[in-house]
């Protein structure tokens, strides 16, 4: 890492941590804020990623529509009531092109059901997002989050 990121290296890490945090405290709409307005968020198989296939399973192209979609989670989507658990690693600025820094962090999500007790990683994979500085703080131009399987749970309702 060049020193210039090191000096914005803890920031960026508490930013792809608060998203974590966020959601894993069921404050799932803070998670908006973090993005630019015009920011992208999206899930996409690797599989799909690889081969340059187009299809994600969730791809708000704006933080405005992802607080639609937490919006709708939370009035009109009826799902058992669950919880996540992030396990994070590997966060490394891997490089910069015209003020955008890469970012690259694996990811762990395990999801709790809150009747039973039940637990089940849903998700693994790596993130790779794109951050920019902002004058409050940095932000996500950009999250992709790779999941690692073909598959992916029926019941992801809540963003990870």
């Amino acid at each position: 890492m060049s020193p210039q990121h090191e000096q914005h290296f803890r920031a960026i890490e508490n930013l792809i941590f608060e998203w974590a945090r966020a959601i894993d405290e069921n404050r799932v709409e803070a998670i908006a804020d973090l993005l630019l307005e015009d920011g992208r968020y999206t899930v996409k198989s690797r599989f799909n990623h690889d081969r340059d296939l187009p299809m994600a399973i969730i791809d708000s192209r704006s933080a405005a529509q992802l607080r639609d979609r937490i919006k709708s989670m939370r009035i009109a989507n009826i799902y058992e009531p669950h919880h996540y658990r992030h396990i994070l690693s590997g966060v490394q600025i891997v490089g910069e092109q015209a003020g955008v820094l890469q970012v690259r962090s694996n990811y762990l999500v395990v999801r709790t059901m809150a009747l039973d007790g039940d637990m089940k990683i849903i998700s693994t994979g790596q993130c790779q997002d794109e951050v920019i500085l902002t004058p409050s703080g940095p932000k996500f131009k950009q999250r992709l989050f790779l999941y690692d399987s073909r598959i992916i749970e029926t019941l992801l309702v809540i963003p990870i």
